[in-house]
């Protein structure tokens, strides 16, 4: 049911909240919109599934409800970006929570997406048709709100063959540890700024006044997108604008002949590219940006030589367990361990980085690593 209303949305919520659990998901449309937002909040619980238009309906409160009701399990699939932008665009913090993304990462699975795991458990094969669809456009076509119908309306199933999965191999308690921690996911902000350009690949490798040229040209591209809400890749490419940024081109034929920037592109921004990289060339000296290289710390042999040891450890203990090593223990993890040179239990439980589970399932191999 596709609901657009305050009203069809406060029934269809009090209805969800006698449920023993909720499948929920979001759509948002940051591959098309300069400023991303959710458009979709999809809901399902074993018998209907309910798709809550966010730019008809007045006030999503109930939904927010229904999330932090301890009542009601919530089952999402890979939930990390979906309560991360439901915190930033509502305030919305969901309590209770199932992720079959990772249910099936503990349950040994090495191919994780949604329909790989449908398939396989339920026999149901989803369409990626719409996977990169403009879900900010209205009206929505009846096959994009049945392609997202169909995210979370057999997620109560998965949930169900999961958690069998999980109870089979004695490792239901981990999954919990790990749903339980996602309680605390907030929103921690894009990590935009002044500094932005900086995270264009190749752009530390420039010199100081190419450098000042990708300053100007992101500054130049950020501004267009927020003012036509698209998105930037869709505007000019990041490979197009380091190109223009190591070629400092001055003029329109030397413009043309830059490699990596496709005609099309230097014949519709060819002025705006121009004008950004004449910003750049007449800056005075003392205003170029220069990247600021901290020193890495000197290494340690003895820690690097623990963490290959608590490395080959993990390694052992996720082939016998069937697990991908990077679920059953990552590195940071282990350089944490390596650290802390835990010399038993009581210390290896001092470690804030490992899981309850972890020890149980690891434990008495990384001591022995380290001993």
């Amino acid at each position: 049911m596709h609901i657009r209303t305050d009203a069809a949305l406060a029934e269809v919520v009090a209805a969800l909240r006698r449920e023993p659990l909720v499948a929920a998901d979001t759509e948002a449309a940051s591959f098309h919109r300069y400023r991303d937002r959710i458009f979709l909040v999809q809901l399902s619980s074993p018998r209907q599934t309910a798709i809550i238009d966010p730019l008809a309906v007045h006030d999503l409160a109930p939904v927010g409800e229904l999330l932090a009701d301890p009542q009601v399990e919530k089952v999402f699939h890979d939930a990390d970006y979906d309560l991360r932008i439901l915190d930033r665009d509502y305030g919305f913090h969901a309590r209770r929570l199932c992720d079959t993304r990772i249910a099936a990462q503990l349950a040994g699975e090495r191919a994780v997406g949604l329909a790989a795991l449908l398939d396989k458990y339920l026999g149901v094969r989803l369409s990626k048709e719409h996977q990169k669809a403009d879900w900010s456009r209205r009206p929505l076509p009846p096959a994009m709100l049945e392609y997202a119908a169909a995210d979370t309306r057999h997620l109560p199933a998965l949930r169900e063959a999961l958690r069998a999965r999980l109870v089979a191999l004695g490792r239901l308690a981990w999954a919990e540890e790990e749903f339980a921690r996602l309680e605390a996911l907030r929103w921690t902000g894009s990590g935009d700024g002044a500094d932005a350009y900086l995270r264009v690949k190749g752009a530390k490798a420039l010199a100081p006044r190419q450098l000042a040229t990708l300053r100007e040209l992101y500054r130049w591209r950020e501004e267009v997108g927020a003012r036509a809400d698209t998105a930037t890749f869709r505007i000019i490419g990041n490979d197009a604008l380091l190109a223009v940024s190591k070629a400092l081109p001055e003029t329109h034929e030397a413009l043309g002949r830059v490699a990596g920037l496709p005609a099309v592109l230097a014949r519709r921004h060819g002025e705006a590219l121009l004008a950004a990289v004449r910003r750049a060339l007449t800056l005075p000296e003392a205003q170029l940006p220069r990247i600021e290289r901290t020193a890495r710390p000197p290494k340690d042999p003895e820690i690097d030589a623990r963490v290959e040891r608590l490395k080959a450890a993990r390694n052992r203990v996720a082939a016998e367990l069937g697990l991908d090593p990077g679920v059953l223990c990552g590195r940071v993890t282990l350089e944490a361990v390596a650290r802390a040179h835990p010399k038993d239990g009581a210390g290896l439980a001092q470690v804030e980085e490992l899981r309850r589970w972890q020890m149980a399932a690891l434990g008495d191999a990384l001591l022995a690593a380290l001993r």
